[in-house]
């Protein structure tokens, strides 16, 4: 009977909204926390305090409750401000004779020590309640008191610590796991992680399956590993959630990701408004330049070739004469306005260093008059013409390029984001940090052709994807046509997942991965095998579950919602992990380990290109 009114009130509690707020800040998470706390009355029934430091108010007055928690702050030895996960509270030292056992503890005690306080609920004297607290109108006046633990003196304060670099606080990880952002990033996470599976098994009937990683090697399980440097938005090892589905097209693993999303959005963000729009891998790549457009701004490319159709000017001319070559531009707002000299040479540089292509800005200004190395080269036509069919205001700059048509875009989409990056260092607010814009990429090209080898294909996503079924027919013709049936999810221009309908059919994917491929297929005979044995139509998508958290939450770095996770350079600061292992240690595993030569690894380093893009 207790059971079932506790699980019922907790299902409530877990159901009730917590209010709307934007980016949490100090006070806000403290909130937020303190709400979280009344939700699950009976947490203390587990623990040695009767409540937790966020919850009390002024209608506690005269209980005599007991707290535990750490020493945040402590002012003249009169009063301390003591913290657990759920928020602050002020605790009243007492100063009479009586009570000088208390008194040394709660004075001498250093700050970040762990003490345990009983004493009474009482009101703030007029004048001193601090409405940036949620407790600020009581206080705790002191009886008992208990050191639990000491905490030696710290390299830092630590109310500077979450200013301090991030190898510092990954190396001193368990005290930035104190800190309220840290909490609330953690809490949310595993609140939204509970809601899906709650959404999957219980409302949809899915099966929690732990898939295994010390198998036979194959791309994605749920546990992953990348082989590539960290990024902000990537690590050596970071978690997915995947989903497979059999009987299914793309519509209804959209439709159920949209479903989960919405489910397990946060009660302190705007709800989700589904479904998601969808735009085509070739659309996304001509508008945006990129497969993940980030579509809460506009800048949009577009082709103004027909412009320049009979220009006089020389490089467009010739830009045009070859396959596949366009005209390209984007229009970025009020560029005359906040755009300094050194920002124009920047982008110059950064096209001619990354894409070996140039690009011109064009200024429609009174003072600057189109100034640019060929304005002098536009007739007036065609000056009409382009700020017609790219709406030019005044202020506005154009940057032009020209070449082939996936260059050209791909160029103006990086360019794209970097002028976003530049004018919103000067003020400029383009992205709303509020807005969450989903978008589904679908129609990939199912083939790439290989860098370096324009005879053979490879996988655009995976060799397991199923064609569509309209582009079967040139699987036998002309492959690097066909489409797949993939499909990615984005959300303000960062890729959060992908999926895609697989092969069920074994002739298919003998054919796709022997003679398109050219494959091994003995490597992947148990799953052909599978195949053959009734397998379903099937498919799924995988969503990295620590990015959506990281885009959630507006952190910097997917590291700050993960609890221990590894540097830059894939090292555990804290535990300095990897760590070396004996050979007699490894060898009841049958594991042996060969160190690459000095040689070698200059060999590598110099073998290797530098990549500032992804920097």
């Amino acid at each position: 009977m207790y059971l079932g009114s506790w699980l019922s009130r907790l299902c409530r509690g877990l159901s009730r909204p917590i209010g709307k707020t934007t980016q949490p800040t100090w006070g806000s998470l403290s909130r937020s926390l303190a709400l979280s706390s009344q939700r699950i009355p009976e947490l203390s029934s587990f623990v040695a305090r009767t409540n937790t430091c966020g919850e009390l108010r002024s209608s506690h007055l005269g209980q005599e409750v007991t707290l535990c928690g750490w020493i945040q702050y402590r002012r003249q030895n009169t009063f301390l401000v003591l913290r657990d996960w759920h928020g602050l509270v002020q605790v009243i030292i007492p100063q009479d004779e009586s009570a000088a056992s208390v008194r040394k503890i709660l004075c001498e005690a250093p700050v970040e020590s762990v003490v345990k306080v009983s004493g009474t609920v009482i009101s703030r004297p007029p004048g001193q309640e601090n409405p940036k607290m949620p407790t600020g109108e009581i206080e705790i006046k002191a009886k008992a008191a208990e050191l639990l633990n000491a905490c030696k003196k710290l390299p830092f304060e630590i109310k500077d610590f979450v200013k301090k670099t991030e190898a510092l606080r990954l190396q001193y990880r368990y005290l930035d796991l104190r800190s309220f952002q840290m909490q609330y990033n953690l809490r949310l996470r595993s609140k939204m992680v509970m809601k899906m599976r709650e959404y999957l098994c219980n409302l949809h009937g899915f099966v929690d399956i732990e898939t295994p990683t010390l198998f036979k090697r194959t791309p994605g399980v749920a546990r992953c590993y990348r082989d590539e440097g960290s990024r902000p938005d990537r690590q050596p090892e970071f978690t997915q959630i995947d989903i497979e589905m059999s009987f299914v097209d793309q519509a209804g693993i959209q439709h159920l990701t949209e479903g989960l999303l919405q489910y397990s959005w946060p009660d302190d963000k705007e709800p989700l408004v589904i479904p998601f729009p969808s735009m085509t891998f070739a659309e996304a790549l001509a508008t945006y330049g990129t497969d993940k457009p980030d579509t809460r701004f506009g800048m949009k490319i577009v082709d103004i070739s027909d412009v320049f159709r009979n220009t006089e000017i020389r490089f467009l001319r010739d830009a045009l004469a070859k396959p596949q070559g366009t005209i390209k531009a984007i229009c970025v707002p009020e560029g005359a306005k906040y755009f300094k000299k050194e920002d124009i040479e920047f982008i110059k540089n950064f096209a001619a260093h990354h894409f070996s292509q140039e690009v011109l800005p064009i200024f429609l200004n009174a003072k600057r008059n189109w100034s640019s190395p060929f304005a002098k080269f536009i007739i007036e036509e065609e000056r009409l013409e382009l700020a017609k069919l790219m709406e030019i205001k005044e202020e506005d700059m154009i940057l032009l390029t020209a070449g082939e048509h996936e260059k050209a875009c791909s160029l103006l989409g990086k360019l794209r984001l970097e002028c976003a990056d530049l004018l919103e260092t000067r003020g400029v607010v383009l992205r709303d940090p509020a807005l969450f814009s989903f978008l589904w990429v679908v129609d990939f090209p199912l083939f790439l052709t290989k860098e370096g080898s324009p005879t053979e294909l490879e996988s655009a996503h995976h060799p397991f994807t199923a064609p569509h079924s309209s582009d079967i027919h040139l699987l036998y013709t002309e492959p690097e046509k066909v489409r797949g049936q993939h499909y990615d999810l984005v959300l303000n221009g960062t890729e959060l997942g992908g999926g895609s309908i697989r092969i069920h059919d074994a002739q298919l994917q003998r054919y796709i991965l022997e003679t398109l491929l050219k494959e091994d297929v003995q490597l992947l005979s148990h799953l052909l095998q599978a195949l053959d044995c009734g397998a379903p139509p099937h498919g799924g998508i995988a969503l990295g579950l620590d990015r959506l958290v990281c885009l959630v939450t507006g952190v910097s770095s997917i590291r700050d919602v993960i609890a221990f996770p590894k540097s830059y350079r894939g090292h555990d600061l804290m535990s300095n992990a990897p760590d070396s292992v004996l050979p007699e240690e490894l060898k009841p595993y049958h594991i042996q380990v060969s160190w690459p030569t000095d040689l070698e690894e200059e060999e590598k380093a110099s073998a290797t290109p530098s990549n500032h893009l992804n920097s």
